[in-house]
């Protein structure tokens, strides 16, 4: 986990700051606003600070089984002010997926959790629980109570000619005790009876939720904050708005150097105070890369770190000039250095 050293500019206004001129902030939840059940430190102030100054603040959840009030109240209890239409879910992404693909009133077979289906009755599909029914499209998501069963009749209702959509594909879910399977596993057992099937996806990093956020916020000047590469960054590209990564969650700077172009975030910050902090703008080409005084140059086989360290910011500052010229190399098709020994000694950031 990263370290909860604050980057922040503790100026009452957005001037200068990552979020001017912004209408939205969106955020991923689990390693960005909590940790399980715990507040990630500062997240419940960068979020007041936003809405102060006159922004909007929306949470984003490929999680298909927590309702928006559900997730609200878990907010709100760990002091993150918010109710039900704040937060966006990957079933009412799905939902909304399948009312644009097939007609009013079509038969939906959904093997989910009872928000996945409210979702999809809420967009005026009938939810049945059977192949047997003729369904036109089937959906599934993570619910605790899944059967095989239900797997099973997604399966008949795909071979049978139905739409396939799953609400995401995610391998793992955290949990109290460790990571357990997520939805993307049981995608998979639907799988193995389809070959060269894959379903329409709507949560991240596919577009759709994200596309469903930024209609409700009604403006794309927005960036979405995440912690996962793969997932929150991607989806961001997948949309067309700025991806910011946090480092308080699953990625960090080693994931960072090795990110392929559409997995690339605009911005790194430590923490959600960050986002109060300017911009970090690179300058400069394939040999050298300079960001504030901090300078990354190649030297023959290796890489160096020029400027000052000692500070998050500035360590900050040196992991931006570092990525700026592994990217820009890695792209130009020119080697690229080992940077294991620079990045070890950024060692106030994850």
């Amino acid at each position: 986990m990263g370290g909860s050293a604050e980057v922040v500019d503790r100026r009452t206004d957005e001037e200068g700051s990552l979020v001017e001129g912004l209408d939205a902030v969106l955020f991923d939840l689990d390693g960005v606003i909590y940790r399980g059940p715990e507040l990630v430190p500062g997240a419940d102030d960068a979020v007041g600070r936003l809405r102060a100054a006159g922004k909007q603040a929306l949470f984003v959840t490929n999680n298909a089984a927590r309702t928006p009030d559900a997730v609200a109240a878990h907010l709100t209890e760990i002091g993150v002010r918010a109710v039900g239409s704040d937060v966006v879910t990957s079933a009412q992404a799905a939902a909304k997926l399948l009312a644009s693909r097939v007609a009013p009133g079509s038969k939906v077979l959904v093997a989910g959790s009872a928000h996945l289906r409210e979702e999809v009755t809420a967009n005026g599909l009938q939810v049945v629980a059977a192949a047997a029914e003729e369904p036109v499209a089937a959906v599934q998501g993570y619910t605790p109570d899944l059967t095989m069963a239900q797997l099973a009749e997604v399966a008949y209702a795909v071979q049978d000619g139905a739409l396939w959509v799953a609400t995401n594909t995610d391998p793992t879910r955290p949990t109290e005790s460790g990571l357990a399977p997520g939805a993307g596993t049981m995608v998979d057992a639907v799988a193995t009876t389809l070959p060269g099937r894959f379903p329409e996806v709507a949560g991240k990093p596919e577009p759709a939720l994200l596309a469903e956020t930024l209609e409700r916020v009604g403006s794309d000047r927005a960036v979405f904050v995440g912690d996962r590469l793969d997932t929150d960054i991607a989806g961001a590209h997948s949309v067309s708005i700025p991806g910011v990564l946090v480092l308080t969650g699953s990625h960090g700077k080693a994931d960072l150097v090795a990110a392929p172009p559409a997995q690339r975030p605009a911005q790194v910050i430590a923490d959600l105070g960050g986002l109060f902090a300017p911009a970090r703008e690179a300058v400069g080409d394939h040999h050298r890369v300079q960001v504030n005084a901090v300078t990354a140059v190649i030297d023959g086989d290796t890489v160096t770190l020029d400027g000052p360290l000692e500070g998050t910011a500035e360590q900050l500052d040196a992991l931006w000039a570092l990525l700026s010229l592994v990217w820009a190399r890695t792209d130009a098709g020119l080697p690229v250095p080992d940077t294991d020994r620079m990045l070890a000694g950024l060692d106030q950031i994850h």
